[in-house]
């Protein structure tokens, strides 16, 4: 939702106009005097997760989320502070996380990358005998074997059983801290068999930051991405709005996805869809790492793989060519593969030597809606979030 403004009240008692926070669970979000309950304007039976007020809980959050029980909606607030661990999530049972604000979250420009206080994070990074899935910071899973991603252009095997059906998480910054220039694999989330959104949130690594794995679906708004390599891959749906692909340098394509055949996982219309972004070069890239005319907009993980943008600001480290081939052992970008953008902006939107695109007319962009993409509007997307 774009331009849109609304007046609650906040558990400290004043009137405000949210934009970019979510006015479900503001009141419980903000930080409270002293001397009142942390969990003042909280739905009831939320938990309170603290590395330092001694009124909480649980110290950890993954801790939190080991104590609830396999099914039955429930909510964890995370106090300001960095958390150093892996979340797994592997219960059926709705779940929504919410990073805790002050007061500044509410000042005119307060955006994103600036308002969350809260941090989680790891330093894991893909060796010998992994798969990429064991470096993950957020996994939401129902099992191992469902958070595995494999190798190949089919990935690892198919799996019957579904996890966790209305994950959500609010203001919280995911960071995977290991990533650099020259490590491998190191990635921020793992989402697979379950339904994921995010909100306002942060993600960052350098190589394959965010993962929506096979039979996942995902929906992420008003958040930033930090990557360099296949920082969007995956082998399910995502749909990306009003977010920020901050680009930390150049190295494989922007986006890597799969796909399959319908036989395979009916009901699943894999693909990545970036609608209402941008695409800038990173607060921390420099001259040398991130230059004009220089990163891939995606690379196709096998020949079914789908991306699509829609309506997005590229800068001008985008290729005038746009994509690329897999590698030299896939040299050629088969007509399988869909590569699509409309109403694009930005000097690198440029679509003149696009190779292997598909320029989307008014009609054709009118089957890329959320509805649409999801085959059915989704339940689990929290539509009263404004931005």
């Amino acid at each position: 939702m774009r331009s849109v403004a609304l007046l609650v009240f906040t558990a400290l008692g004043f009137l405000t106009e949210v934009k970019s926070l979510s006015p479900l669970y503001l009141a419980c979000q903000m930080q409270k005097p002293a001397n009142t309950s942390p969990l003042l304007g909280c739905p009831a039976g939320t938990i309170f997760v603290s590395p330092t007020d001694s009124r909480a809980q649980f110290k950890k959050v993954q801790d939190a989320v080991l104590s609830l029980p396999q099914t039955g909606s429930k909510i964890i607030l995370i106090g300001a502070g960095e958390y150093h661990e892996t979340v797994n999530v592997t219960r059926t049972g709705p779940l929504t996380l919410l990073g805790q604000l002050n007061a500044s979250a509410l000042a005119p420009g307060a955006n994103t990358s600036t308002r969350n206080l809260v941090k989680i994070w790891n330093n894991l990074f893909v060796q010998s005998g992994m798969d990429d899935a064991q470096s993950a910071v957020l996994l939401v899973a129902p099992s191992f074997n469902a958070s595995l991603i494999g190798a190949g252009p089919t990935g690892a095997p198919l799996q019957p059983l579904f996890g966790n059906t209305d994950f959500k998480a609010y203001n919280i910054d995911f960071q995977n801290r290991a990533a650099n220039f020259a490590i491998s694999q190191a990635l921020v989330t793992d989402i697979s068999y379950a339904n994921a959104s995010f909100y306002g949130c942060t993600f960052a690594s350098y190589q394959d930051t965010w993962y929506t794995g096979r039979n996942g679906s995902t929906y992420v708004v008003d958040s930033v991405i930090y990557g360099q390599t296949d920082y969007l891959f995956g082998f399910g749906t995502a749909w990306f709005e009003n977010v920020t692909l901050a680009q930390r340098a150049c190295g494989g394509g922007l986006v890597a996805w799969k796909g399959t055949n319908q036989s395979d996982a009916p009901g699943n219309r894999y693909g990545a869809y970036i609608s209402n972004s941008r695409i800038m070069r990173s607060p921390d890239a420099n001259a040398t790492t991130v230059t004009t005319n220089e990163c891939f907009l995606g690379r196709p993980w096998n020949d079914l793989a789908t991306t699509v943008y829609l309506r997005t600001y590229m800068d001008d480290s985008i290729k005038p060519v746009g994509w690329e081939p897999f590698s030299s052992s896939r040299p050629v970008i088969m007509n399988t593969t869909f590569y699509a953008e409309y109403d694009n902006t930005g000097p690198g939107s440029n679509t003149s030597q696009r190779v292997s695109d598909h320029i989307l007319t008014d009609a054709q962009a009118k089957n890329f809606t959320v509805p649409k993409v999801f085959l059915g509007t989704p339940t689990w997307i929290d539509y009263t979030y404004v931005w």
